[in-house]
C-alpha cells in the first residue's frame, strides 16, 4: 500500500475556484513544513539525475530535497541559492511539467515529484525566515552594468556580485522586477510578499540597483563604457513591445495588447480600488492567443468582472500555455473557443468595439513548429459579442537600445545576437540574455541566459586582465 501512495503527489492546497475569481490573492497555497517532508520521501535521490538536465539553471534538486527530508530547510536553500537567485519566483511561475518534473523518474509510473512547489516551499521559508544568500568574500574591483531587472538581469546580477563584482542594474521603470512586476498577475506570484523581497536577497549581494533609466534616452551603453567606468554590460532589457494581427479594426477603441492591459493591472494596481489607475473592465471580454500571457490576462479581465472568451486558432492539445494555468481558468469560469482565428473587429459608429468575427479552422499538416498548422474552413465565418479584445500574441524587443548602440546586431525579429553559451553580442564588453535576445519565453530561460551571461562577463574580464 505504501508504494502505491508513493506513485502520487502530496496535493497542493488552492484557493476554491468560486472564491479566487473574485479576489487577486495567490491561487495555489503551497505546502507547509510537513507536506513538504512527506512529499519529499517520494524523491529517489537518483545517481544520474535527469531532473537537474531539464533545469535551464541546474539546480542540485536531489541535493536540496535530501536537505527537506531531514528538516534542514535553511541548508536546502543555501543549496539552491548556488544555482538560482530568485527560487520563489521559480517555484510559482516556470514550466516544471516541461523541464525538471517531465524529466523525473518517478513520472515514469505515477506522478513526478513536485520539484517546483517543494522549490517554492523552501524560497519562501528562507523568506520568513530572513535567510541571507552567500555572497562574496572580497570584491575584485571589476565595475559591470546590468539593464533591466527582470528575471535575467537579477541572474545576471546576482551571479557576478557572488563572484566579488561591482554590480549596478539600471531598470526603466519605477519599479523593480521587469516582467515579474509588470507581467505577472498579483493572483500567481504575488508582488509584496514574494518578487519584492527575492530583489532584497539580491540587494543584500552587494548589488546596487537605480530605477527610472531608460538606456537609449537617460544614458547610452557607448556612455556607460566610456563615461562611466563599466567594463562590460549586460542587456536583459526583456521585451515588450506588442504584435498585432493586422485585421480591419483592430485601432478600435476597447482594443488592447495583453502587455498594456496586464501592465495597467499589475504594475500600476488598477484592481485595486485605492488607485486611480483606468482599466476597460468589460462586461464581455475575448482574449486573442494562448500562451500564459493569454491565460494571465483572461483570468484577470474575469475578475475584474467581464465574462471572458479565449479565442485561439488551434485545438486545446497545441495550446502553449501551462496545463496548470489553463486548468485554473477553466475552473474559473473562462471559455475556450478552439480552432478559430479572428479575422475583423466589428464596431460602432463610434468605432467602439461591439464583437469580433472569427473564422473556424482545422488542423492540416505539421508545420516548422511541429505543431499541426491551422487551415481555414471557408464560409464558417461567425461573430462573437464583446466590448473588449485583448491582443495576446507575443511581443518583441524594443529596438530603442540597438537604435542607440553602434555595432550592435540585430537580427530579423529585431532581437539582439548573442552567444547562447556565454551571452556575447558582436559589440566588445556587451552582453545580452533573455527576451531581448530570443523573444519573449519563460522567466526560467531567461534566467538561464542571465546566467550564461554572468559565466561569460566572468570570462572576458578575466582574460583582459592577462
Amino acid at each position: 500500500m505504501a508504494d502505491a501512495k508513493m506513485l502520487n503527489k502530496v496535493p497542493v492546497r488552492e484557493q476554491d475556484p468560486k472564491v479566487r475569481a473574485t479576489n487577486f490573492e495567490e491561487v495555489c497555497l503551497g505546502y507547509n513544513q510537513e507536506e513538504a517532508m512527506e512529499e519529499a520521501q517520494r524523491c529517489l535521490g537518483c545517481k544520474k539525475p535527469k531532473c537537474v538536465e531539464g533545469c535551464p539553471v541546474s539546480i542540485n534538486i536531489p541535493g536540496f530535497i535530501e536537505q527537506i527530508k531531514e528538516g534542514n530547510i535553511e541548508e536546502a536553500y543555501k543549496v539552491i541559492g548556488l544555482s538560482s537567485a530568485l527560487p520563489a519566483i521559480c517555484g510559482r511561475v516556470c514550466p516544471q511539467e516541461s523541464q525538471c518534473e517531465g524529466q523525473c523518474i518517478r513520472g515514469k509510473k505515477g506522478e513526478a515529484v513536485s520539484i517546483g512547489k517543494l522549490e517554492r516551499f523552501v524560497a519562501d521559508y528562507a523568506l520568513e525566515h530572513d535567510i541571507k544568500p552567500v555572497g562574496a568574500e572580497v570584491k575584485n574591483g571589476h565595475k559591470v552594468a546590468v539593464i533591466g531587472s527582470g528575471p535575467s538581469g537579477l541572474t545576471c546580477a546576482g551571479d557576478l556580485a557572488k563572484a566579488g563584482y561591482d554590480v549596478t542594474v539600471f531598470e526603466a521603470l519605477h519599479e523593480l522586477g521587469g516582467v515579474l512586476v509588470y507581467g505577472i498577475p498579483e493572483f500567481r506570484l504575488p508582488k509584496q510578499k514574494v518578487v519584492k523581497k527575492e530583489i532584497e536577497k539580491v540587494k543584500e549581494l552587494g548589488v546596487k540597483f537605480e530605477t527610472n533609466v531608460v538606456i537609449g534616452k537617460s544614458t547610452t551603453i557607448d556612455q556607460l563604457i566610456e563615461d562611466e567606468g563599466f567594463e562590460a554590460v549586460f542587456i536583459g532589457s526583456g521585451a515588450g513591445l506588442p504584435m498585432f494581427m493586422g485585421i480591419p479594426g483592430e485601432n478600435a477603441s476597447g482594443v488592447f495588447s495583453a502587455n498594456e492591459y496586464l501592465t495597467r493591472s499589475n504594475l500600476m494596481k488598477a484592481f485595486d480600488d485605492s488607485y486611480d489607475t483606468p482599466i476597460a473592465a468589460g462586461k464581455k471580454v475575448a482574449v486573442v492567443g494562448g500562451g500564459n500571457v493569454a491565460m494571465d490576462a483572461a483570468r484577470t479581465a474575469l475578475r475584474l468582472g467581464a465574462e471572458v472568451h479565449i479565442v485561439y486558432r488551434r485545438s486545446e492539445a497545441e495550446l502553449p500555455a501551462r496545463a496548470e494555468e489553463v486548468h485554473h481558468a477553466k475552473e474559473e469560469g473562462v471559455q475556450f473557443d478552439l480552432l478559430c482565428n479572428p479575422v475583423e473587429i466589428l464596431t460602432d459608429d463610434k468605432d467602439w468595439v461591439t464583437g469580433i468575427r472569427c473564422i473556424r479552422m482545422e488542423l492540416g499538416e505539421p508545420d516548422a513548429s511541429g505543431r499541426r498548422r491551422p487551415v481555414e474552413i471557408e464560409g464558417s465565418e461567425y461573430d462573437i459579442e464583446v466590448d473588449t479584445v485583448i491582443m495576446s500574441l507575443g511581443t518583441s524587443p524594443n529596438p530603442l537600445i540597438s537604435s542607440t548602440t553602434k555595432g550592435l546586431d540585430v537580427n530579423r525579429r529585431k532581437c539582439i545576437v548573442a552567444d547562447e553559451e556565454n551571452g556575447q553580442t558582436s559589440k566588445e564588453g556587451v552582453f545580452a540574455g533573455g527576451d531581448a535576445v530570443t523573444g519573449a519565453a519563460t522567466v526560467i530561460l531567461a534566467m538561464g541566459a542571465g546566467k550564461a551571461g554572468a559565466k561569460g562577463i566572468d570570462e572576458y574580464l578575466k582574460n583582459k586582465e592577462k
